[in-house]
């Protein structure tokens, strides 16, 4: 087993803990609204990131716009050796700020990352330390139920947006994310194609609950003066 299996083991089986001793053991009725709240929460922060990663510039100087702009195939020898040193030269948040922008020309690039490439970077810097904290908080304290109910829905919802993303910009999904937009928790293509059509609305992408908050807060940046276009693209 790698390093990125082990740690979405040890993310999963966390998940599960919390799930079983969290939730289902201290069962209210409150765990159900505390449910949607969370997932609601982990909507919003989809939004925010989204919004943030498609209009924060990409760094001068790294030549990126050589790979955004690329005119051949992306599968060819020259494509493939330019991605590896230009990804090289920039940091782990960098490349997420790529990726979000080569998105939008080109949506179907983001259905074919890979599983540890969509969500890695969450579950190791959020995720994975929030719900061990949660594990370590029920077997110390009383937790209420609908509290564990909300961080077990947000923490879902969270680490796993760009899946849920990746998802919207794919053909084939597996029975779980058909099943999550047929109940209205996920938002389906359509609804996420908004969003591609003018780029500044619709920046949520789990159910796409909270746009309408996100949607007026992205407004009132822009006429700040925030969130200008030119970062919507690579520069040299």
């Amino acid at each position: 087993m790698n390093r990125s299996h082990g740690i979405l083991l040890a993310f999963a089986l966390s998940l599960l803990a919390n799930l079983g001793f969290g939730v289902m053991a201290r069962l209210d009725w409150l765990v159900l609204p505390a449910l949607l709240v969370g997932w609601y929460l982990a909507d919003f922060l989809s939004g925010l990131v989204h919004m943030y990663m498609d209009y924060r510039p990409c760094p001068p100087g790294k030549r990126l716009n050589d790979l955004f702009f690329y005119a051949g195939s992306r599968e060819s020898a020259e494509y493939q050796a330019m991605l590896r040193e230009r990804m090289a030269a920039i940091t782990p948040l960098e490349r997420l700020v790529y990726d979000f922008k080569n998105h939008h020309p080109r949506p179907l690039a983001l259905g074919r990352r890979s599983l540890w490439r969509l969500i890695g970077s969450s579950v190791i810097i959020a995720a994975l330390p929030i719900s061990l904290a949660l594990n370590a908080a029920l077997l110390v304290w009383p937790v209420p139920g609908w509290f564990a109910a909300g961080v077990f829905a947000f923490l879902v919802g969270g680490a796993f947006a760009q899946l849920f993303h990746a998802s919207l910009h794919r053909d084939h999904n597996p029975w779980f994310i058909n099943a999550g937009r047929r109940m209205g928790l996920l938002m389906t293509p359509a609804a996420h194609q908004v969003h591609h059509d003018t780029l500044q609305r619709d920046f949520a992408t789990n159910c796409g609950w909270s746009n309408p908050v996100v949607n007026r807060l992205f407004n009132a940046l822009r006429r700040r003066g925030y969130l200008e276009d030119a970062g919507l693209v690579p520069s040299s």
